[in-house]
């Protein structure tokens, strides 16, 4: 069967005779793995197609084992990302994560749609690109069904003044529930928080992630945000250290 999709590719494996193995995001049928004779090199139309932070428009054989790229068109090149080394890195780290969190052939249009939103703004931005991957993340986790309970106490269900978060609970305790686990717990996986960390991620849970292309956090509030959701990602969604983490420079 012939088809397309709009797609975007997540990493590709060179094999015998020139071919390769590609890891593609499609809208269509999410993620699917590809074989090619297409190469990322040249200056041809289905080259350029083929390269890293590019939107495009992929031909597809389809049959019942595998897919097969026959041909690429470009739709959108996010080439300022790859001239610059951080902003190049940061991204990378994003399409590993995303790799990671989706299943194969299981379309996630939301996600599609997301990741082009942060390439736009991850293009025009010159600083503070951990604020936008943390935004990311958590809207991420908020597209899949995962997000944790930020808006009111886990434990008694009301709507007071927060002051732990439980990754293992999956939200936020008031005082007074959190004395109870202080006393009947030394779980590592909860973090003390204040009203303006909550503040933040209720921020950005109530806004789309194109309207954060200035969001610049506090360097003390990320880090200890950061710490938060990478704990939270790795224990409900088993995604742990990953390769392009260690590239990375705050």
């Amino acid at each position: 069967m012939f088809t397309d999709t709009e797609g975007i590719i997540f990493k590709q494996v060179k094999t015998v005779n020139g071919r390769r193995m590609v890891l593609l995001f499609s809208k269509k049928y999410g993620k699917i793995s590809a074989g090619t004779n297409l190469s990322e090199k040249g200056k041809s139309k289905s080259s350029l197609a083929m390269r890293p932070f590019t939107y495009g428009r992929y031909e597809l054989y389809k049959n019942r084992d595998s897919y097969h790229i026959n041909g690429t068109e470009v739709i959108k090149s996010y080439y300022r990302i790859g001239e610059d080394v951080e902003k190049y890195m940061h991204c990378s780290y994003v399409l590993e994560f995303t790799e990671k969190l989706l299943q194969e052939e299981s379309p996630a249009p939301g996600i599609f749609n997301m990741i082009l939103d942060f390439f736009d703004i991850m293009e025009k931005r010159s600083k503070k690109f951990s604020s936008l991957i943390l935004a990311y993340q958590i809207k991420i986790l908020q597209e899949v069904g995962s997000m944790p309970q930020v808006y009111r106490c886990i434990s008694c269900g009301e709507k007071e003044e927060p002051t732990l978060f439980h990754v293992k609970e999956g939200g936020i305790l008031c005082k007074r529930c959190s004395l109870n686990f202080h006393e009947n717990t030394n779980d590592t996986l909860i973090y003390d928080v204040n009203f303006g960390i909550v503040n933040i991620l209720r921020y950005i849970l109530d806004n789309p992630l194109k309207s954060f292309e200035h969001l610049a956090l506090n360097d003390e509030i990320q880090k200890q945000l950061h710490k938060i959701i990478k704990s939270y990602i790795a224990y409900h969604m088993d995604i742990g250290e990953l390769k392009s983490e260690s590239f990375l420079i705050e």
